[in-house]
């Protein structure tokens, strides 16, 4: 598959509704605010088409939210509702490896409307949350820098075995830049996939005897059997 490729990072705008969230604080009712792009300072006053296409859980605008509740259940109950609102914001934005500092910053964990943000180890405490529950890693001995995986590698390399697949390729050979920004792809999910959560996905292949990363004169590849 050699066809020209566009160097551009395609995204798929969507609405991102979150639904059945955990009532641990007995809220009859939910409400959505809209938030910001990725490190904007903004409150949740949407001001970007790619901000208004996230619908906040009511959760987010409720304070106590933003303190983890000592009572056992309602903490893991909460806990669970920031780790979906993770989970989700990370799918619409395509968030990249980044420090727990500088998630401290980011609308997912700061609500500049309120003037509310989750304390730093209250973060930490969700990001290790998520990393039990297989959707990150952490990407230093020190836990201090991580990646969320709103879909785990396997599941990724899942999909795009599939579509290798279904268009016979199997043989064929890929650069990564092909296989997430080339034209052949466009419409897959998988295009626009950062760098590391392709190449975790591709060892899960490889796990499989499905897929080898190989080296390339351009850089890396991989071949799919």
């Amino acid at each position: 598959m050699g066809g020209a490729t566009r160097g551009r990072g395609h995204t798929k705008e969507g609405r991102v509704l979150i639904g059945a969230w955990p009532r641990w604080v007995g809220v009859a009712r939910c409400r959505a605010g809209s938030g910001a792009g990725r490190k904007a300072a903004a409150a949740a006053v949407p001001v970007t088409a790619a901000a208004m296409s996230f619908v906040w859980p009511w959760q987010y605008s409720f304070p106590p939210f933003f303190t983890l509740q000592p009572n056992g259940e309602t903490r893991q109950k909460q806990l669970s509702a920031w780790c979906a609102l993770a989970l989700a914001y990370s799918q619409e934005h395509r968030l990249p490896a980044m420090t727990v500092r500088e998630a401290q910053d980011i609308p997912l964990f700061a609500n500049h409307r309120l003037q509310r943000k989750l304390p730093l180890e209250s973060i930490q405490v969700v990001l290790e949350e998520l990393r039990k529950n297989g959707n990150l890693e952490w990407l230093d001995k020190n836990k201090t820098s991580f990646l969320i995986m709103w879909k785990r590698p396997e599941e990724w390399g899942k999909l795009i075995y599939q579509w290798v697949s279904k268009n016979g390729l199997t043989n064929s050979v890929f650069t990564l830049y092909e296989l997430v920004s080339g034209d052949d792809t466009e419409n897959e999910e998988f295009h626009g996939l950062d760098e590391d959560t392709l190449l975790r996905a591709l060892q899960a292949l490889q796990q499989e005897h499905k897929a080898e990363i190989i080296t390339l004169d351009d850089g890396r590849g991989v071949k799919f059997f």
